[in-house]
């Protein structure tokens, strides 16, 4: 654990700098700021806002570096409506990314999520941010399913400006198994290629290098392994695939905003046949090194929940 301690946010103090730590983690875009009075609002009627307080410098005194905001909601069943928790957001102080505190604050809000008698957390993420992924899939045990277009229309943040808004919906079923061995205190084995493709999986869509360095999707009609009778990625049946993303999709998306946006249609395209075909995502690799490189791991069927 870092240098840093958790509470329940209450007061009017506490969601403010909420509201000002949104300014720093999503700039240039003031209408995307979930304001302190909505905060107050969600927070009164059911809604969570942890807050993580720590010190930038050594002689700093301690303050918001870290939140997490959700609020209650309603999911369909066969039987009717069940309630669950929606997590809203999640932000980190630039200057603490992949410090450990996002893994922290989602643990916090498992265990009061349980606390309310809730059994599913869900949220949405770009699937093009493997930071993100590595943690919601990896680190937490959240799993996916469903892909949706343009969640929230154009965005004009300096993260999310310039490409469709589509979203992976992850579910975190907070009485899983699953999800409590990846939150358990023994940390869990790290899976890499190797392990993956022991278990027979293959990677669909292997990408290339372009001369600018970048990574290119590859397109179905450029994909030699297919044959000339192409019938999709779907149609499988392989228990378990291999997805690849770009590493720096952030990157890709500053230098060739073309390139990024060619990277979210062919992966809207994947993944809508891969989730209509029955698969799920269910795991993340990340290789690092010179040229680091990303995978979701998808697994057929609900076997491994």
């Amino acid at each position: 654990m870092g240098d840093w301690t958790l509470r329940i946010l209450a007061s009017h103090e506490d969601f403010e700098a909420v509201e000002a730590l949104q300014r720093v983690v999503w700039p240039g875009s003031e209408t995307d700021i979930v304001p302190a009075n909505m905060l107050i609002a969600a927070a009164k009627n059911g809604g969570l806002v942890i807050g993580a307080f720590g010190s930038q410098g050594k002689e700093s005194s301690k303050e918001l570096i870290g939140f997490v905001f959700g609020f209650p909601g309603l999911y369909s069943t066969p039987d009717g409506p069940r309630p669950k928790h929606c997590s809203h957001m999640l932000g980190v102080h630039p200057q603490l990314r992949d410090s450990g505190l996002g893994f922290a604050l989602k643990r916090a809000q498992w265990q009061m999520v349980r606390h309310q008698g809730l059994d599913r957390i869900t949220w949405t993420y770009d699937p093009l941010r493997s930071r993100n992924a590595h943690l919601n899939i990896a680190k937490l045990g959240a799993v996916c399913a469903t892909y949706e277009r343009e969640v929230y229309g154009e965005m004009r943040d300096g993260l999310n400006a310039g490409v469709p808004s589509d979203r992976f919906v992850v579910d975190w079923w907070v009485n899983s198994k699953r999800v409590q061995r990846r939150l358990s205190n023994k940390a869990r084995r790290r899976l890499d290629l190797a392990h993956f493709f022991a278990a027979g999986a293959e990677i669909i869509n292997p990408t290339r290098t372009g001369e600018d360095g970048w990574p290119r999707p590859v397109s179905r009609a450029s994909n030699g392994n297919r044959g000339e009778e192409d019938k999709g990625e779907g149609n499988r049946g392989e228990a378990l695939l291999l997805v690849e993303i770009p590493a720096d999709f952030q990157g890709i998306k500053e230098a060739r905003p073309d390139l990024a946006l060619e990277w979210r249609l062919r992966t809207r395209e994947l993944f809508e046949d891969l989730f209509s075909q029955g698969y799920l995502v269910t795991d993340f690799v990340y290789l690092e090194g010179p040229h680091p490189r990303s995978f979701y791991v998808l697994s057929h069927g609900e076997s491994t929940l």
